[in-house]
């Protein structure tokens, strides 16, 4: 895991909002770097190495910014758009490094939710036949697959979601 970003959606009467987000590029801390997957982030390797945050610090933060975003007497939820997939890393690594999940051990997933509410066939639950379908902001090609931005985006189809289940 290279970067982190998160958004949190929180529900305002009738409505959803997006609250502020969080990000940190980390410093790599395994031997072997997927090509493919360096090619999709577009993150410059030598620049983590030399000014990514340690891993370890960066999930302290990402802890902190959770307690601040979670509303007294509710908790955290882990959501994602496949989110069995980000959850692993995330969970993962929090292992590794000995510290306590703030999500736990459950992770909501997007996908699963948008078939339900759209009455659509999982494999056709894709972020592109989603815009079709709910009132999502205009892809930036320059942003996509950079975990920031992927969590916006993810926070929006959540929002859009739970505002078609009224």
């Amino acid at each position: 895991m290279l970067s982190l970003g998160a958004v949190p959606v929180f529900e305002e009467g009738d409505d959803f909002r997006l609250g502020d987000a969080f990000y940190v590029e980390i410093c790599p801390t395994g031997a072997e770097i997927d090509p493919g997957a360096m090619a999709v982030n577009k993150l410059d390797l030598e620049h983590l190495k030399t000014h990514g945050t340690p891993l370890k610090t960066a999930l302290t933060q990402l802890s902190d910014w959770v307690r601040a975003q979670t509303i007294a007497g509710s908790k955290p939820v882990f959501v994602g758009h496949n989110a069995p997939f980000d959850w692993s890393f995330v969970s993962y690594s929090y292992h590794v490094m000995g510290l306590a999940n703030p999500f736990g051990y459950k992770a909501f997933d997007t996908k699963a939710l948008a078939a339900g509410v759209l009455r659509l066939h999982w494999f056709d639950t894709s972020k592109e036949v989603l815009e079709q379908h709910l009132d999502l902001p205009q892809p930036d090609a320059d942003r996509v697959h950079r975990a920031d931005y992927d969590a916006w985006v993810q926070a929006h189809i959540l929002a859009g979601l739970l505002q078609r289940m009224g």
